[in-house]
């Protein structure tokens, strides 16, 4: 047997530790000398001295390794930190990869213009209207023409305002100046009767979404869709939806386009493989 102190200097564990695992029932002394209290441990003893170690720098709690080591599914134990420590992981990536890009814009123009922020989108009930436009300035006529065309059917009905949310979803799939195939929607309180143009209904919300603020003209949106899918292509997530535009300030309170404000949104999933720390996607088992 071996004293306490050479017992330590075996394990490479401080007699400070040892004497806690005591305390907390996982490393009970071989033999404890009654007239001295020195205590002593036999080399069988250091496989369990290793195992609570191991199981203490994989982030278990002493009340995780007590009953780990009693025999309270072990197995399950195990996967219930391993996902944990994934979820952790994931967290830290992307506030790694944040940081990456607030450096990255410093480095490229100094003023930090797009950062993106992954959040979720409401499922709303909205009118809607599908067509093509020529160009961007076209909205300034088509978009009140149909807010006119609502309200001659529904002369009550009012738009949402906790918070409002009225926004251009893009089904050309990419990035265009001319000829854009754009459905409008609006945010209503409730439903209306649907006109030759409009369409009453709900969305569903967006669980995950890239989103980037442009504060400027439509004309220079280019710039947030290119910071937005770079991130995304840098990140490990995909498009999971057409892009939208959501429109926070415009020319109805603003009439300097350099005051508008407009959210581009990307949903999203992420592109990492199953048991790959930081996916969403279903994890496999072992």
């Amino acid at each position: 047997m071996y004293r306490i102190g050479q017992f330590s200097k075996m394990a490479k564990v401080t007699v400070k530790a040892l004497r806690h695992y005591e305390e907390q029932g996982l490393l009970t002394p071989a033999y404890v000398d009654p007239s001295s209290g020195y205590r002593y441990y036999e080399p069988a003893q250091l496989p369990r001295l290793h195992q609570v170690v191991s199981l203490r720098q994989c982030g278990f709690s002493i009340t995780e390794i007590r009953n780990f080591l009693e025999g309270s599914d072990p197995a399950r134990l195990l996967r219930e930190r391993r996902n944990e420590l994934e979820a952790e992981l994931g967290k830290t990536l992307r506030r790694l990869t944040s940081i990456h890009s607030y450096l990255r814009s410093l480095t490229e123009d100094g003023d930090m213009r797009y950062q993106v922020v992954v959040k979720s989108l409401p499922g709303v009930l909205v009118y809607s209207s599908r067509m093509v436009v020529p160009d961007y300035d076209s909205y300034f006529e088509v978009i009140p023409a149909l807010g006119r065309e609502v309200l001659r059917t529904n002369p009550t009905l009012e738009c949402a305002d906790d918070p409002p949310y009225c926004f251009i979803e893009y089904h050309d799939g990419e990035f265009k100046d001319r000829d854009l195939d754009i459905e409008y929607f609006e945010a209503v309180r409730e439903r209306g009767v649907d006109t030759p143009s409009v369409t009453f209904t709900t969305i569903p919300p967006v669980p995950v979404a890239a989103c980037v603020l442009h504060q400027g003209p439509y004309g220079e949106l280019r710039e947030a869709y290119a910071a937005a899918f770079r991130w995304i292509d840098e990140n490990g997530y995909e498009p999971a939806g057409n892009p939208r535009e959501s429109y926070l300030e415009g020319i109805w309170n603003y009439e300097d386009p350099a005051e508008w404000l407009t959210e581009v949104q990307v949903p999203v999933r992420s592109a990492i493989e199953p048991g790959v720390p930081g996916s969403s996607r279903e994890r496999r088992e072992p």
